[in-house]
């Protein structure tokens, strides 16, 4: 992963085998998740609307992020440096995806605008242009090496200091711009539904209550982040400090939830109701079909 630290050294043999399992069951979770969004996106038309491409989008990167982790054991030279930039390239760009769809949402209900599918081409230029650099930087300081497992770029002071800045800094910029985002967003549709008591209808104030319930989960989305990478940012910091004293659990902790990330961001981002609504019709259609040449036998 993007977020693993040099973790050799006090661990033992048998404790990197075991984050080597951990890396690659739970990468291969994110690796299902992930690709089911994507599937679901290719086969049912009515899901290719603009918020839900920025999902296609992000569930592409947490793919590639999952994929080059699951590669153990790189040989050294050209697959050690294709590993390791190509999994910080992927994951940086996957938690950028995530900023571009809060402020769709942002620029779409607070500030009324419906000009956002005007601005993908910015989006992918913010994207990919901000993980290119970010993954150029980290080269600066960095001392190439590799220990069994995965190939670990920085071992030197300085060259983890450098991923902390391309990685985590950014990282933590983008859970306080969602996290902001939400909070926005969530106070703005409690506003509204606080006026539609006052002056409408029951019905009208149910649907918007009913409304309010499923966008609230938008304020967990932030959560998401945090979750994945709070353990690989305190990790990174103790390993910066002391260097030769790695705690298995930490360690254990940070590989685990790093790697759940594109899990977590199909659960959350893709699995929501226009998609159950989109595989049930389809389930509904090749029973009704089924049952039609049955009938006809």
């Amino acid at each position: 992963m993007a977020t693993s630290v040099a973790v050799a050294g006090a661990l033992t043999a048998h404790d990197r085998r075991v984050l080597t399992a951990v890396n690659a069951g739970a990468s291969s979770l994110s690796l299902a998740g992930s690709s089911f969004i994507v599937v679901c996106y290719l086969l049912f038309k009515e899901l290719r609307k603009f918020s839900f491409k920025l999902v296609f989008y992000l569930a592409l990167s947490d793919i590639l992020c999952s994929l080059f982790s699951i590669i153990g054991d790189p040989s050294k030279g050209f697959f050690c440096y294709a590993q390791g930039y190509s999994t910080h390239f992927f994951c940086v760009a996957s938690f950028l995806w995530t900023t571009t769809i809060a402020f769709t949402l942002h620029r779409t209900v607070v500030k009324h605008k419906t000009d956002v599918e005007d601005l993908e081409a910015m989006f992918h230029l913010y994207v990919w242009g901000t993980s290119l650099v970010m993954t150029v930087m980290r080269s600066f300081g960095n001392d190439h090496k590799h220990f069994g497992a995965w190939c670990w770029t920085q071992t030197g002071r300085t060259g983890k200091a450098v991923h902390f800045v391309t990685f985590y800094m950014p990282l933590w910029g983008a859970i306080l711009y969602n996290g902001f985002t939400y909070f926005q967003v969530i106070r703005m549709l409690n506003n509204a539904t606080r006026m539609a008591v006052g002056m409408s209808g029951q019905t009208f104030v149910s649907d918007t209550r009913d409304n309010m319930r499923a966008l609230n989960r938008w304020g967990y989305y932030p959560l998401i982040l945090i979750g994945s990478w709070a353990f690989g940012t305190i990790n990174h910091i103790h390993d910066f400090f002391e260097p030769n004293h790695k705690i298995f659990w930490l360690t254990f902790l940070d590989v685990g939830t790093a790697a759940l990330m594109g899990l977590f961001n199909s659960i959350a981002y893709g699995l929501n109701s226009s998609v159950r609504r989109a595989i049930c019709e389809r389930l509904d259609n090749c029973f009704d079909e089924a049952n039609m040449k049955v009938a006809h036998l």
